[in-house]
């Protein structure tokens, strides 16, 4: 509890283009290792690098969504390191012109809002892949193999300060990241496929010390779990090397997920280290105000606008409305919900969305627009709670049997068929309510004490005689009525 823990990521998320960022290769995914390597990926002698328009844009809709500054001139560089899978020995990137500067992004760690501002964001190409298992040479002994499909893929380097101070902090940026990228239709978000990859910085000082401690980067992180675990190790590594008088290396790590431990790969390089300098084979990128105009008037209605949306129209909560507006599927599903429901039932929606459904989909690990219910079956369930057709309770057996797909997922004809209409009935609910309060005298006796669990007792004993249909609201009512009267 002496330690602060200091966070920063950077992440690497793939463009959306079918092109790479410097050649016309295709960047589609499960390709055949070195056929979708063209001679300019390869860095074959005489071949020069062409920007890709559509990168540059993805890059414009990310800056106008996190309010960053577009830097109307950019440059490019070549960043210099030796490794097999980089065909040049240098990758193109940007250093001190990137095109984004600032900005910042703001979400939800549990049901508290923060913010953590960007540094920078710049765009670059990915290096090729080594592949360490199954290659062997002429004689038999363990080799390496080298896929160059990925060399040249477009990514934008995402860069925030080290503002986070949790593990679960920085997952909630990186979810919150992830969710704005695709919901821009600027990445498809695949972690598993290495589409979005996050390197975590992590340093601990002492509490109260303004002075940020050696840092360590954790690369290449590629699901929201093994991050959250990856930095939790790392912090109490860091910890228990100072505590017991040891010093902390500024590295690279490598996070082990089976052994649940990060290793060291190398020391960490500093930016003098890769030698940049701009690139001669690229002139400055110019972005000028009439292309990020053009670039703004396609944009999508972007998540923090539809959220002041779901509050101020729909009368949702700043957390329900962050929630629902994580994924743009899960947003534009509950709005369609929205549309076939009467008026004011927004909020029980958005807890069927975010309860019920999102514990389906997860169960059956699904996203929300591989739902067995659709949007308009899920409204036609809510409505009948809504009315008081069914209780919330009866409405979970319902949705169960839609889920798996009885009476097509139909909710009335589900009601209809195992008889789960509610009872509203007044005069039905207060016999059942006196017959319970003449068979359990000891019960009423323990309420009229003071004991108020009692009461729930006998609401449960109700609702047991009514097997479960009457009105809950109703029968608490009536009860109350008769006990107080």
């Amino acid at each position: 509890m002496d330690w602060e823990i200091v966070i920063g990521l950077e992440t690497h998320v793939q463009l959306s283009t079918a092109s790479k960022i410097f050649s016309d290769s295709s960047t589609q995914y499960g390709a055949l290792p070195n056929t979708q390597a063209g001679v300019v990926d390869m860095a074959l002698p005489g071949t020069l690098p062409v920007m890709n328009r559509g990168a540059v844009e993805r890059a414009i809709q990310f800056g106008l969504a996190v309010n960053a500054t577009i830097a109307p001139v950019s440059v490019f560089a070549r960043k210099n390191y030796f490794y097999p899978d980089l065909p040049k020995n240098y990758q193109i990137s940007q250093f001190d012109l990137p095109i984004l500067q600032g900005g910042s992004l703001t979400f939800f760690v549990g049901e508290n809002e923060t913010t953590v501002n960007l540094t920078r964001a710049h765009l670059e190409e990915d290096a090729g892949k080594s592949l360490h298992e199954n290659f062997t040479g002429p004689h038999g002994e363990s080799s390496t193999g080298i896929d160059l499909n990925r060399a040249g893929t477009p990514l934008l380097e995402i860069v925030t300060e080290p503002e986070m101070r949790s593990a679960a902090e920085a997952v909630a940026y990186a979810r919150a990241l992830h969710g704005l990228v695709v919901w821009l239709g600027i990445c498809d978000g695949n972690m598993q496929e290495g589409s979005f990859r996050c390197d975590a910085n992590v340093s601990v000082r002492r509490k109260g010390d303004n002075k940020l401690g050696t840092r360590t980067e954790i690369k290449n992180v590629n699901s929201f779990r093994f991050l959250e675990r990856a930095i939790l190790y790392e912090a109490r590594r860091q910890i228990e090397v100072l505590e017991d008088g040891g010093t902390i290396v500024q590295e690279t790590r490598l996070y082990d997920s089976d052994r649940d431990e990060t290793r060291s790969m190398r020391t960490k390089e500093d930016a003098h280290d890769y030698r940049y300098f701009p690139d001669p084979d690229l002139p400055p990128l110019v972005v000028d105000s009439g292309w990020v105009d053009r670039v703004r008037a396609n944009m999508p209605e972007l998540p923090a606008a539809r959220r002041g949306r779901f509050q101020t129209e729909l009368g949702l909560t700043a957390y329900d409305a962050a929630q629902l507006t994580m994924q743009r599927s899960t947003a534009d599903y509950f709005e369609e919900i929205v549309q076939h429901l009467p008026q004011g039932s927004a909020k029980p929606a958005a807890n069927w969305v975010l309860g019920e459904l999102a514990a389906a989909l997860n169960r059956d690990d699904l996203d929300i627009t591989q739902s067995p219910v659709s949007a308009q079956q899920m409204a036609a369930l809510i409505t009948r709670i809504v009315d008081g057709t069914i209780s919330n309770k009866i409405a979970r057996d319902v949705f169960a049997a839609m889920w798996e797909g009885e009476h097509n997922r139909d909710a009335d004809a589900i009601i209809e068929a195992r008889g789960l209409k509610q009872i509203t009935d007044t005069k039905a609910i207060e016999a059942m309510v006196d017959q319970v309060l003449a068979d359990h005298p000891a019960i009423v006796d323990e309420y009229r004490s003071g004991k108020d669990k009692a009461f729930n007792s006998l609401v449960g004993q109700v609702m047991r005689a009514a097997r479960g249909k009457a009105n809950p609201q109703q029968v608490t009512n009536i009860l109350r009525e008769k006990l107080d009267s």
